[in-house]
Order: structure tokens, then C-alpha cells, then sequence
């Protein structure tokens, strides 16, 4: 396939299943996608990149006519049929039938009041006009072909009942159901490990083989689109400014724009550390333990975490990687204190802490901080900024007067680039919604390094963040190491990050350590075969 025009039409081949031409969207007088123009074939994978913001999802929510009070023009044509000319009774018969989606989130697309059975059974009752027990053995059927395990279990399972993995599973099930000429993945493995999310693109690719269906991928992750599809268009603020075969996009990239996407990859940002720097952080066979109710006289418990032990040295960065549910986040909050362990001991500067009293655990919170995955749902959308970032100073150093802690505020928020001279006016009194995702992460960085802490623990701090904010962050967190001397303990799934970020790296499945060692030792020649199927499934290059 031949690298196409500025239009994204296909050279040499049949007619286009889908075509956009001069797509426009406006909310007010905002204008969120600015004149798209490109075509899918049929069978063929087009990928849609570019920041959050650009115009990715409101283009392919565009497609299904689900973009609410918005003023939208142009041309949306599938299989030669004008999208904007029909009817919205006409449009419920396309959607889920003809064009089937895949959301981000599938804990919030799917209905958490009904079983993941009655939600995919329903399309198939609407659209197929099956009998419920048709639909059922039907449902059973779909679950098998896209990997969920004890399917007849599962059809009765609720959504919360499944993990990550199997709920996205559920949603390609409902999303195919009908067998669909257009698949429109929003985002499909944003949140998942690394090796599940090998596995979603490898049953994708196997179900749109099978099919025969074209599909519409919407990502920032450019690895999974190097791996996954046949064209590429690259959107920024709304407008196409690039479209391509994959391989020639990522080999030659023209725009700047895209020119600077691919250049965002992680960049190692590690600093070496000194031989006889102190530990800061020991734990030594840390054991974690949590109750699983068993009938009305019986209790079970869920080991989850088994016999860890790490060193943590002044100015270094541990790097914590595993799937989920292997211990990762647990252990982190075990050696925070915030979680209670079940044997073992963690010890701060050589004081042991993890069965401490109130008053060693008020003045260790001091020296130890973290940093949340979900910056939204960590900060507190009823205070100001300024009050966010004071609040550990107001517990921490009352001796401080209002002004002199005003004014530590406003250089820590400098610092991490949300001051006055960085465009960001009034940041004191704005809140939290108020600022995009990455500018939110910033301020809980600040939140947690205005106290100068000696330790400090990030819990996926970039996953949700595009690849250009990911760099700005990670830049950012080993600028303040370098000036704070800080320890990292830095947890991940997302193995590029942790090479960048880690002098060493423990590896944990199941709750247990199984690896660790310096970083880019382990990740040249990984000792254990779960740690070279982590790296494989990342295609890390």
C-alpha cells in the first residue's frame, strides 16, 4: 500500500468502507476538529494519534453521531451511505450492527447493575432479534472466542466481578457481537499490563482477520500502532496534519509535529548515585495479608504480598514492576506505613516504622510522600491549589507564618512549572479542574515534595499522560532528585518508563519478588522467564 495524500485516500484499491471530508466540530465557538479529511478500507487498520485534546475521540464519536451539543459539518459516508443525512432511528440501527466500538474505560461502559450476560445479549436481542436463550448460548459463545475463562461462569458474572483483562474482553464480545464491518477502538488497552494488552491486540488482529472488518484505532501509544496498524493519521489541536502507511510515517515522519511524537519516547534521565550512599528505605521479608470472607464462621486470607525485601539508597530510584494484582502498589504502601504487614519489618533511616506509634508515624510522614496515579481523583476538587500544596505544610511546619508558607507554596509550584512566568496565572485560587491532566500531575508532585521529603514513592504517576507530558514529567521528577537528593520508589507496568527512570528494578508476580537488580543489566539479560515475557510483551526496542 502506497503512502497516501494529505487527504488519507487510499491509492489503488477499492472503494473506501468509511470517508470523512471536511469534518468539522465546534462547541461554541471552539473548534475541536478543523476540516478532517481520510478514508478507511475495507479490512484495512487506520490508526488516529495525537495529544489529548487534539480531536481523536470527538472525530470517531463523530462517525456513531454521538457527539452531543456540538455544531458539526462535512461529509461522513460508510459503505457509501451519508452518515449526517440519517435519521437518528436509522443511526440505532448502524450502531452496534454495522459499526461496533470498543471504549477506554470498560468499567464505566459497561453497566454495573446488569451481568456482563444480559449487556452483550441485549445487542444481539435488539439487532439479530434473537430469543433470550439464543442469546445466552450465543453470549457463552462469544466469551469463549475472545479468551474469557469458565464462560459459562462469567455470563453471570457483573462487570466489578471481572478483572481488567476480561472486561475489556467482554466489551470487544458486545462490540463484535453483530459482526461489524467497522470496529472503532477508543483507547482499548490504555490501562492494562503490558502482557494483557499483548494479548487484546493479538485476539483483535485475529477477530479482524477473521472478519474481515476494517477498524478505526484511536491511541497515543505509538508502539502499539507501529505493531498494529496498516495507516496512520496524526492529528494535533484538531487538525490532520499527517497521514501515511505506518512504516513509511515512522521511518520518515514530514511534520514537525509528528516529527516531534516520535521523539517523545521515554529518554533515560538517571543520574548515578554514590557508592557509599545510606540506606534510606530496608524492608526485609515483608509479608501482607487480607481477609476473604468465608461463610459465617471461617475466614480466608489472600497473601498479597510474600517475603519481600528491597534496600531503597539516599538519591536512588527503585523501579517496581509487575501485572496487576502481583503486589506492586501494596508493597509501596506497606513500606509508607500506610498499610499494615502481616510479618517482617520496614525500617526508615534504621528505625523501624511499621510498628510504630502515632507519634514516630506523624513525623516519618514527613520524610516520606507519594505521588497517586490518578491525579484527579487525589486532589481534592473543593480547595484551591494554594491550599492543596499547603496543606502538608500547615501540618508539617506550624511554626510557619501564613505568608512564609504562601511563599514556599508559590516556589514549589514554580518549580514544577506552574508558575506566573509559565502561563499559569492565579494558580493559587484556581482548583483542580481548572487544569489538564499533565498540569495536574504537577501539582501533586508539588503537593509531595514541597515538605522535602526524603522519600518518595510514585504509583503510576504518568500512565494516564500522553507521550510528550510523560517525557516533561519524568524530566521533571529527575530534575527535583538531583536538587533534593529524594529516593524514588517508582511503580510501573510500563517497563519503557521504569528503564528510564530506575537505577534498579525489582520484579514481583504473585506478590512475590522473583528479580531485581540494576536496570539496565536486568533488562539486557532478565534472569526469570516471567521477567522476559514482561519484556517481550513491551516490545521495548
Amino acid at each position: 500500500m502506497s503512502r497516501t495524500d494529505a487527504t488519507g485516500q487510499v491509492g489503488g484499491t477499492a472503494r473506501a468502507l468509511l470517508e470523512i471530508e471536511g469534518l468539522t466540530v465546534r462547541f461554541g465557538a471552539s473548534t475541536v476538529v478543523d476540516r478532517v479529511s481520510f478514508a478507511i478500507a475495507p479490512g484495512e487498520k487506520f490508526a488516529l494519534v495525537g495529544e489529548s485534546g487534539s480531536g481523536k475521540s470527538i472525530t470517531a464519536l463523530s462517525v456513531l453521531r454521538l457527539v452531543d451539543a456540538a455544531a458539526t459539518t462535512g461529509s461522513i459516508r460508510f459503505d457509501g451511505e451519508e452518515l449526517t443525512a440519517k435519521s437518528e432511528r436509522a443511526m440505532r440501527g448502524i450502531r452496534g450492527a454495522r459499526i461496533g466500538m470498543i471504549f477506554q474505560e470498560p468499567m464505566t461502559a459497561l453497566n454495573p447493575l446488569y451481568t456482563v450476560g444480559n449487556q452483550i445479549g441485549e445487542v444481539l436481542e435488539l439487532h439479530e432479534a434473537l430469543r433470550p436463550n439464543a442469546a445466552r448460548a450465543r453470549v457463552i459463545e462469544l466469551l469463549t472466542r475472545t479468551g474469557i475463562p469458565d464462560p459459562e461462569a462469567k455470563v453471570d458474572a457483573y462487570p466489578h466481578q471481572l478483572s481488567g483483562g476480561q472486561r475489556q474482553r467482554a466489551m470487544i464480545a458486545m462490540a463484535l457481537a453483530c459482526r461489524p464491518q467497522l470496529l472503532i477502538c477508543d483507547e482499548p488497552t490504555t490501562a492494562l499490563d503490558v502482557t494483557i494488552q499483548q494479548q487484546i491486540l493479538a485476539l483483535l488482529d485475529e477477530l479482524q482477520r477473521e472478519l474481515g472488518m476494517a477498524v478505526l484505532f484511536i491511541t497515543h501509544d505509538l508502539n502499539l500502532v507501529r505493531r498494529f496498524t496498516h495507516r496512520v493519521g496524526v492529528l494535533e489541536r484538531g487538525r490532520l496534519v499527517e497521514v501515511g502507511t505506518t512504516a513509511d510515517v515512522f521511518a520518515a515522519p514530514r511534520h514537525p509535529y509528528t516529527q516531534r511524537l516520535l521523539a517523545s519516547r521515554p529518554q533515560r534521565v538517571v543520574r548515578p548515585v554514590a557508592d557509599d550512599a545510606p540506606v534510606l528505605v530496608d524492608a526485609q521479608a515483608v509479608d501482607v495479608r487480607f481477609p476473604v470472607a468465608r461463610g459465617w464462621f471461617r475466614k480466608r486470607w489472600f497473601q498479597a504480598v510474600r517475603q519481600a525485601t528491597l534496600e531503597l539508597k539516599r538519591g536512588e530510584t527503585l523501579g517496581i514492576v509487575g501485572e496487576s494484582g502481583s503486589g506492586k502498589t501494596t508493597l509501596g504502601m506497606a513500606l509508607l506505613a500506610l498499610q499494615d504487614i502481616a510479618g517482617g519489618e520496614v525500617r526508615l533511616d534504621g528505625r523501624r516504622i511499621d510498628d510504630a506509634d502515632r507519634a514516630v508515624l506523624r513525623a516519618m510522614r514527613r520524610r516520606m510522600q507519594v505521588v497517586f496515579q490518578d491525579p484527579f481523583a487525589s486532589l481534592n476538587p473543593r480547595l484551591t491549589v494554594g491550599q492543596i500544596v499547603g496543606e502538608g505544610l500547615a501540618l508539617h511546619r506550624p511554626e510557619l507564618a501564613p505568608a512564609e508558607r504562601e511563599a514556599l507554596v508559590l516556589q514549589m509550584l514554580d518549580e514544577v512549572g506552574l508558575g506566573e512566568r509559565h502561563g499559569v496565572p492565579l494558580v493559587l485560587q484556581r482548583y483542580p479542574h481548572e487544569f489538564s491532566g499533565g498540569q495536574r500531575q504537577r501539582i501533586a508532585i508539588a503537593r509531595a515534595v514541597v515538605l522535602r521529603p526524603e522519600v518518595l514513592v510514585l504509583d503510576e504517576p504518568t500512565s494516564a499522560l500522553d507521550v510528550t507530558i510523560q517525557q516533561q514529567v519524568l524530566a521533571l521528577l529527575g530534575d527535583l532528585q538531583a536538587r533534593y537528593g529524594m529516593s524514588y520508589l517508582f511503580i510501573s507496568h510500563d517497563l519503557a518508563l521504569v528503564r528510564a527512570m530506575a537505577h534498579r528494578v525489582l520484579v514481583m508476580k504473585d506478590g512475590a519478588v522473583i528479580e531485581q537488580g540494576e536496570a539496565l543489566a536486568l533488562f539486557a539479560a532478565p534472569q526469570a522467564a516471567y521477567t522476559r515475557e514482561l519484556l517481550a510483551a513491551a516490545h521495548l526496542g
